[in-house]
C-alpha cells in the first residue's frame, strides 16, 4: 500500500488535467504542475530557507531545512497577511515516507528554487481582487503529516517534525513583520486544508486580539466514508499518519479530549469546535478522495469502477448513486458549521480537487459560479464581512460551471 499512496500523494499535491471534457491526460508516470495551463500571469517568487529551524529540530523528513516563499505586500496590504499551507498527501508507514523523502515533498534539496503564485497567491488584481498587494507565504510541504508529527525513526533516516516546522515558520514570519499584522488568512488545499483545520486556532493565537484572523480550507475536508468494498480506507490510512509520526500531541485539545487521535485527524470532527471564522471550500465529488479512498483500486478488484474513478462521464446510474451518497455526507459533515453566521461554505457539485490555487478555478471569466459568485468573490465576500457568503450546489448534474477533471490512467 505504501508506494501506491505515496504515489497519490505526489500526484495529489500538483494534479492538473483535462478540464470541461476535453481530452484527459494523465498517466501513472506523468505528474504536472498545478500552475500548468492555469492562464495566469502571476510573479515567480524565490524560496527562503529557515536557518533557525535546524537548531529546534524543525527538519524535512530527509533531515533538511524547511522554508517558505514569501512576496511582499505593498500599498494598502502591506501589513496584512496570507500564509498559504502547501499541499501534497502524507505518508503513513516506514516505506511510503523513504520514498517521499527523495522528493519535494519530503526534502528540500528537491525543491524549486522559485515557485509561481497564482490564484488566491497571484499579485495580480485581474486575478486576485482582494489579496493581490498582500504578504503572500506559501509554507514548503516536506514532513508528510500536515504539520502535525513530532518523532523520528533513527534505523530509516527519517525526521517526523512536522509541529516543529510549523512553528519554527511562524517564528520566522513573525519575525519578518507578520506580528504586525492588523489582518491574517491561513490557507491550504488538500493535504494543506487539513493542515489549515488543524493549526487554526493555533494560527490564531500568534496574533493580538484586534488583528482580524481567519482561516480557508479548501479540498480539505477529507470524509470517514465507507468505500465501496465497505472498508474505511482513508481512517486506516490516517490511523497509519497518526501512529507512525506522533501527530496526536498536535491535534487540537477541542477534538482530542472527547474522540480518539485518529478520528481528529478528519477535519469533519474538528471544524465544529473551531473558534477562529472560517470558510470551507470543497467540491461535493472530490475526485482525490473517488479514486483513493471512495472506489481505490483495492476496493475494486474487478475494476467495475476503473472508468468513473477516471472520468464522471463514464459513472453509471449506480455509482452516481452511491457517490451522492459522499455528496450527503459532506454536506451533513458541514451543517452545523455553516449555522455559524462567521463561518463561510462554497461546495460545489464537481468532480475536481483544491480551486482556490488555481487560476481558472479562483477567478476567471469562466471559472465555477454559486449565486453567480466566482469562488474568489465568495471568500472576498466572507473575509470583509460584505456579505453572507454560504454557497451550497445542488446534486450533480446541475451546475454548468464545473471545470471537472479527467484522467488517463489509473493508479
Amino acid at each position: 500500500m505504501g508506494c501506491s499512496w505515496a504515489l497519490a500523494a505526489l500526484v495529489l499535491g500538483f494534479l492538473v488535467v483535462a478540464v470541461h471534457g476535453s481530452e484527459p491526460w494523465l498517466n501513472q508516470t506523468q505528474v504536472y504542475s498545478t500552475n500548468a495551463n492555469s492562464g495566469s500571469n502571476g510573479v515567480f517568487v524565490g524560496i527562503t530557507l529557515i536557518q533557525s529551524a535546524a537548531a529546534k529540530g524543525a527538519v524535512c523528513l530527509d533531515g533538511s531545512l524547511p522554508g517558505y516563499h514569501l512576496h511582499r505586500g505593498f500599498g494598502s496590504g502591506a501589513n496584512s497577511w496570507l500564509v498559504n499551507l502547501e499541499g501534497g498527501g502524507w505518508c503513513n508507514d516506514v516505506k511510503s515516507c523513504v520514498f517521499r523523502k527523495s522528493s519535494r515533498r519530503g526534502s528540500s534539496n528537491h525543491m524549486e528554487s522559485q515557485l509561481q503564485f497564482t490564484g488566491i497567491m497571484s499579485n495580480r488584481p485581474e486575478e486576485n481582487p482582494d489579496f493581490y498587494n498582500w504578504n503572500r507565504v506559501k509554507v514548503r510541504y516536506c514532513d508528510g503529516g500536515s504539520f502535525t508529527g513530532d518523532g523520528a525513526d533513527a534505523s530509516a533516516g527519517l525526521y517526523f517534525r512536522g509541529q516543529r516546522i510549523w512553528q519554527a515558520a511562524m517564528d520566522d514570519l513573525m519575525a519578518q513583520g507578520m506580528r504586525y499584522a492588523n489582518q491574517a488568512l491561513l490557507s491550504g488545499c488538500s493535504a494543506g486544508g487539513v493542515s489549515t483545520i488543524l493549526h487554526c486556532d493555533e494560527f490564531r493565537g500568534l496574533f493580538s486580539g484586534s488583528t482580524n484572523v481567519k482561516c480557508l480550507a479548501d479540498a480539505g475536508m477529507f470524509l470517514d466514508f465507507v468505500d465501496v468494498s465497505g472498508q474505511r480506507e482513508m481512517r486506516d490510512f490516517f490511523n497509519g499518519i497518526v501512529r507512525l509520526q506522533g501527530s496526536g500531541r498536535s491535534l487540537p485539545r477541542s477534538c482530542t479530549s472527547r474522540m480518539d487521535k485518529t478520528s481528529c485527524f478528519f477535519p469533519q470532527n474538528v471544524v465544529p469546535n473551531i473558534q477562529t471564522p472560517t470558510f470551507i471550500l470543497n467540491t461535493a465529488y472530490d475526485v482525490w478522495q473517488l479514486q483513493q479512498s471512495v472506489a481505490p483500486k483495492r476496493a475494486d478488484p474487478q475494476g467495475l469502477w476503473r472508468g468513473c474513478r477516471m472520468n464522471h462521464a463514464s459513472c453509471n446510474s449506480n455509482q452516481l448513486q452511491f457517490l451522492q451518497g459522499f455528496r450527503n455526507q459532506m454536506l451533513d459533515a458541514v451543517r452545523g458549521f455553516s449555522g455559524a453566521r462567521q463561518n463561510g461554505l462554497f461546495i460545489n457539485s464537481c468532480f475536481a480537487h483544491c480551486q482556490s490555487e488555481r487560476q481558472d478555478t479562483w477567478y476567471a471569466g469562466d471559472s465555477p459560479r454559486l449565486g453567480n459568485k466566482r469562488i474568489a468573490e465568495a471568500v472576498g465576500d466572507w473575509f470583509f464581512d460584505r456579505a453572507d457568503a454560504k454557497y451550497t450546489d445542488c446534486a450533480y448534474p446541475c451546475d454548468g460551471t464545473c471545470h471537472h477533471l479527467t484522467f488517463r490512467g489509473d493508479y
